[in-house]
């Protein structure tokens, strides 16, 4: 009886060990997705498996080339994930790594940010005022937010204007927003290196198109020079929208998941720009 009663001990242990094991990985992935080490972890990925190959067909100058790879492996990986590390350990002092966080939001929510949005959008259309603006979705923008001004204010519109009035500290730069809140403003954008965007875009188009390709973040460009409202998302953009289809398009990409909708079903999101 003391024998069966350690086994299954050991058995309550094991799995404790292998869930918190694997809680751990599901929030380091949880951290890092959307961000540029993901595209970095998959080229390590690819060394790891270059390096068995050759073990496995005993291709010795490779695989010693492998070996070398690997001594300066873990020198390489904290050099190259050192935002991420720091982020962790920041969110690890706050208490913040393990906790539970959503990015949906309840029909409530998504109207009133809808509606916010739509009205600084087309106040700032109508004046011919530059803007960018970024709603982070399901992959994480931190990288992005760092780079600006921390804001940490509930969106409305007023507030968004006041942003983007021109010669003003905060108006070059994104607008990045989570959920209701305005986290940072003069954010720097990853720009799309896309030859077919247009000529005729600039800057601002340029990175909302950037930034739809690296995550699933949707942006909102006010043009300076014409006055057009533009919306990014999946890597494409569409441009010249009414007050009306705005609102429908951010509706559609806000809408809680849960609710089962298809992202981008209502609009045909093609890789034209011109």
């Amino acid at each position: 009886m003391i024998s069966i009663s350690m086994d299954y001990g050991d058995l309550l242990r094991y799995a404790t060990d292998i869930l918190l094991v694997t809680y751990v990985f599901y929030k380091i992935i949880m951290l890092i997705r959307g961000t540029r080490a993901v595209q970095l972890l998959k080229g390590i990925m690819v060394i790891v498996i270059t390096w068995f190959l050759s073990k496995y067909f005993q291709l010795t100058a490779l695989h010693a080339l492998m070996n070398q790879a690997f001594t300066f492996g873990v020198l390489a990986v904290v050099i190259i994930f050192q935002p991420e590390l720091r982020r962790a350990l920041e969110q690890l002092g706050r208490g913040k790594l393990f906790s539970r966080s959503s990015s949906t939001q309840d029909d409530e929510a998504v109207s009133r940010l809808v509606q916010e949005v739509g009205k600084s959008v087309t106040y700032m259309a109508k004046r011919r005022i530059g803007a960018l603006i970024v709603i982070e979705r399901e992959t994480g923008l931190n990288d992005y937010v760092e780079t600006g001004i921390g804001i940490n204010g509930r969106v409305s519109s007023e507030l968004l204007i006041n942003i983007f009035i021109p010669n003003t500290p905060l108006h070059d730069g994104a607008v990045i927003m989570r959920k209701d809140m305005i986290m940072a403003a003069a954010c720097y954008l990853p720009l799309s290196e896309n030859n077919s965007i247009s000529k005729e875009l600039g800057t601002r188009h340029r990175a909302a198109i950037g930034l739809s390709e690296v995550s699933d973040g949707i942006a909102i460009i006010v043009s300076e020079e014409t006055g057009q409202v533009s919306f990014a998302a999946h890597g494409a953009m569409n441009r010249n929208l009414t007050e009306a289809q705005l609102a429908e398009m951010l509706t559609e990409q806000l809408q809680p998941l849960s609710k089962g909708k298809s992202m981008g079903s209502r609009w045909q999101w093609r890789r034209k720009h011109g």
